[in-house]
């Protein structure tokens, strides 16, 4: 490949800010590189592009092993093809996601690094990366192929409580308690650096969402509002007012046409994102909504499987008039729920303390909940049944959990301030 004389005098760029960089030890060679390549003394880097070397290699090493990934699944497509279309047990979004793949003990990589509890963790939607948030006012980025530590991002002042990226995965949005939100860019380049920062909340802002096209971010808050911000401009185009009290998180439709929140006040309510309205409540809930999650598209086949006759006797709906929901509590449960006519569908009555996040299994058979009794549990969503229990999966109170979106991986974070990835056989 031949570079443009632009690309060409950029690297000459990097390679001399580079070799500066690294001081006495290569001051000798810093000086014939810059001789040899005809670069004026008096050049000023732009501070954008410092360390851009060191950001372009990290960038590619990833990039490397993403394409080696997909190599070998195509590999094992192409072979189990040969057996008679065999569709590979590890396609947890394909035509075999109805497979039962449960995590299990002990996990694949336990992280260490952050210095409070650990709020919140987050797969990349493209890389093999993982965000984590903590109390100690960072955010880190981890391998989750070698369980290897990235770098940490620094900027707010108080206690992180929430990453989410967009559906592109360039754009990292955290929330805090010192009232703002950040965006990073999350771009191949791997610069990392924070782009933009929101103001408008009056408390702690406890959770962040993109709409699925990511043109808009959605915001919780100790303050009782929710907030609608547009990404490009940073602008708050709306504020959604309905909670009595403590909005603690919130969760978006595949189709970005609604929202779900629930808070200190008990109650979940449902937002048509149309009308800024809320259209439903559910409060059948006992104590604190601590977490909230819709069903994917993908999933709500599996469910209607199940439940879909029920809601259509009760309540006369179907198909696209169906939105399926989780919610956990302090109340120590987790419930099911069809979110446009309030209906709970089905109550998991297992945990022992406090429940901190909830997520559909990919199958859609499963409610996959994390609690402060430090345990992963699994329900069948079917028969109420726990099919299964990773007990102490956390040497104290589990405060979070994330699904990747097509590999059998879970990841939890905790009170412990580890980071554990388990892998579902």
């Amino acid at each position: 490949m031949v570079l443009t004389g632009k690309q060409r005098e950029d690297m000459h760029q990097a390679v001399l800010e580079y070799l500066t960089s690294l001081g006495a030890q290569f001051a000798t060679s810093a000086a014939a590189f810059q001789q040899d390549a005809g670069l004026t003394p008096t050049i000023t880097m732009d501070p954008n592009k410092t360390g851009l070397l060191e950001k372009k290699w990290t960038s590619v090493v990833r990039l490397q092993r993403k394409v080696m990934e997909l190599e070998t699944k195509i590999q094992q497509l192409e072979d189990d093809a040969k057996l008679g279309n065999v569709v590979s047990r590890r396609d947890v979004t394909g035509a075999n996601r109805d497979a039962a793949l449960l995590p299990r003990a002990p996990p694949k990589y336990s992280m260490s690094g952050h210095r409070s509890p650990v709020t919140c963790v987050l797969f990349h939607p493209v890389f093999s990366v993982i965000v984590t948030s903590s109390e100690d006012a960072t955010i880190k980025v981890w391998d989750f192929e070698t369980g290897d530590f990235e770098r940490t991002l620094k900027g707010h002042t108080n206690a992180v409580q929430c990453v989410a990226f967009n559906p592109a995965g360039s754009i990292l949005a955290s929330s805090s308690a010192d009232l703002m939100i950040k965006l990073w860019d999350f771009t191949s380049d791997g610069s990392y650096e924070c782009k933009k920062t929101l103001r408008g909340h009056d408390h702690n802002v406890c959770c962040v969402t993109f709409a699925p096209s990511g043109d808009h971010l959605f915001s919780c808050s100790r303050d009782t509002t929710i907030k609608i911000w547009e990404v490009e401009s940073g602008y708050c185009i709306q504020t959604l007012n309905g909670h009595a009290d403590w909005v603690r998180t919130i969760c978006v439709t595949d189709d970005g046409q609604y929202l779900a929140s629930g808070g200190n006040d008990r109650s979940i309510f449902l937002w048509d994102l149309a009308t800024f309205k809320p259209i439903q409540s559910m409060r059948e809930h006992e104590h604190v909504v601590e977490t909230v999650a819709f069903a994917r598209q993908a999933q709500h086949a599996t469910i209607d499987t199940i439940h879909g006759k029920k809601v259509l006797e009760t309540t006369g709906q179907s198909g696209a008039g169906v939105r399926y929901l989780l919610s956990g509590s302090r109340d120590r449960t987790v419930r099911l729920w069809e979110a446009f006519s309030g209906l709970q569908l089905m109550n998991f009555v297992s945990h022992d303390n406090w429940v901190r996040s909830v997520r559909f299994h990919w199958s859609g058979k499963y409610a996959i909940s994390a609690s402060e009794d430090k345990t992963i549990r699994l329900f069948d969503i079917e028969t109420g049944r726990c099919v299964r229990t990773l007990k102490d999966a956390h040497n104290h109170f589990l405060t979070t959990l994330d699904v990747h979106p097509s590999l059998p991986l879970l990841v939890t974070g905790s009170i412990d301030k580890l980071i554990n990835v388990w892998e579902c056989v």
